[in-house]
């Protein structure tokens, strides 16, 4: 879940101009009041600071932004204002900056102005259309201040603006989400898969995430004093967000019942936000049976916003983390195999799901064996919703310098394996196997995050807030 983001809001203008146009200002501060409604229609606390027009209060502005400990700013360019009086005021707020050049509408009324006979009227009302005027203006300061920003441009009531407004807004704050996050690492990474490996010191820096490493025993402990009450309930919920099969044994279901528990009291106590896995207990019959109940467990974590990540996947847990903060899922995945008669990709993975993304109530079923891992017992199997999707991937570089990897592409119809799994069929826009050659020389680990609609836009704009690279491949 998104936290609520605090946006600063501050407009520019001329304070020379006020006296010289009457009604200049009241009619910007109706449009800058425009400004604020919108953002907050966008889902932000807003903290307005309102007309900026002299160097005084741009001092006094940055110390109201600093004050309310705001997120990101936005800054309202009204009219024609000099750059000497945002400078200051942007130095001193750390945090991003987006300008927004923002015109009253479409088009000016040329015959309108052109009929008036007073020329100051005529140039107050070209005023309130000037804001392009200051824009490059703020952006040779800015470049040569170093000062990082974004700059939308177009007029009040267009659509696309407010898109990209809230998809800021989106965006700034999942990284906040990120930043208040705990991360959960329980276990060992499967050993061998060079490409799971991660440095954790660099991600924490990356998404100012903490990361708490968690003893196996931990979840043993408290599985251990797991009451029969809560048993009982925990039960019913399988029933309720899982079409049970009949196949599945009592024993089966009891066992991973107070697994699921056990891992609901871990989240609370550690304040997770996500948990990456990985275990086999080798040599301890007590773990190994605790290894082979925790998919129900660790799917009901992952559809109640604590995604759950299998094998130690700590990149991908966090790619999960974007997607279900995004409120679009993010579910683990790998690819499976192409189709190449019907030209899509198969694309699932053995442990928990997202079942909020679904097509369907995700079916709970017996596996004979957890292919790759020890053991047998109980696992989900779904297909991902129908519709447009999002596939994510945190990837580490050569340097342990983050990219945030992404596609889009569409859930279709079709044949699908029943072996207790997720199974999925997407379809891109480009071929698929282009799509898995040019996902592949990006340089990802084998897992991804599988989201419901596009949103690559949003994952873009997040990329660019924690300052790292950002690649597309469709």
């Amino acid at each position: 879940m998104q936290t609520k983001l605090k946006a600063g809001l501050f407009g520019i203008g001329l304070d020379t101009y006020w006296p010289q146009f009457d009604g200049l200002l009241d009619k910007l501060l109706l449009n800058h009041n425009f400004i604020k409604q919108r953002l907050e229609d966008a889902g932000a606390t807003v903290a307005d600071a309102g007309m900026v027009d002299n160097l005084q209060k741009a001092v006094e502005a940055s110390d109201f932004f600093t004050k309310k400990r705001i997120d990101i700013l936005f800054l309202n360019i009204s009219t024609y204002a000099l750059s000497h009086t945002v400078l200051p005021l942007i130095q001193r707020v750390h945090c991003p900056v987006i300008v927004l050049n923002l015109q009253p509408s479409e088009a000016i009324d040329y015959e309108k102005l052109n009929a008036m006979n007073d020329r100051g009227q005529m140039t107050g009302e070209w005023l309130a259309y000037c804001q392009s005027c200051v824009t490059p203006e703020l952006a040779s300061v800015f470049k040569r201040a170093g000062i990082k920003y974004n700059l939308i441009t177009g007029y009040l009531s267009e659509k696309s603006v407010w898109d990209d407004v809230k998809e800021w807004i989106e965006a700034c704050s999942v990284m906040k989400t990120l930043k208040n996050s705990r991360v959960g690492v329980m276990g060992h990474y499967y050993n061998g898969m060079l490409d799971v490996y991660s440095d954790i010191t660099m991600l924490a820096a990356t998404f100012g995430c903490h990361f708490e490493l968690i003893e196996f025993g931990v979840l043993k402990n408290l599985r251990e004093k797991v009451e029969q009450d809560d048993l009982k309930e925990e039960l019913v919920r399988f029933s309720e967000w899982f079409d049970v099969s009949s196949e599945c044994s009592p024993a089966f279901l009891e066992e991973s019942a107070k697994s699921s528990v056990a891992l609901a009291l871990l989240a609370i106590q550690y304040n997770l936000g996500s948990l990456a896995y990985y275990y086999e207990g080798e040599g301890d019959s007590g773990y190994e049976n605790i290894i082979t109940t925790l998919i129900p467990g660790m799917t009901l974590l992952t559809g109640h916003n604590i995604p759950a990540a299998g094998e130690c996947e700590v990149k991908n847990v966090l790619a999960m983390k974007i997607m279900d903060t995004f409120g679009t899922g993010g579910s683990f995945s790998e690819f499976y195999a192409t189709d190449f008669r019907d030209d899509v990709v198969l694309m699932g993975h053995d442990g928990p799901a997202h079942f909020r993304i679904a097509e369907g109530k995700v079916a709970l079923v017996p596996v004979p064996v957890f292919h790759g891992k020890p053991g047998k017992g109980l696992s989900i199997q779904m297909k991902v919703a129908n519709g447009p999707v999002t596939i994510l991937s945190v990837c580490q570089g050569r340097n342990g310098e983050t990219t945030l990897l992404t596609a889009q592409g569409e859930s279709v119809e079709g044949p699908t394996l029943q072996i207790g799994n997720t199974n999925s069929r997407y379809r891109f826009p480009i071929e698929a196997r282009q799509f898995i050659d040019s996902w592949s020389k990006a340089g990802p680990s084998h897992h991804c995050a599988i989201g419901i609609g596009h949103v690559s836009a949003k994952i873009h704009k997040l990329a660019d807030l924690l300052n790292v690279e950002f690649i597309k491949i469709c």
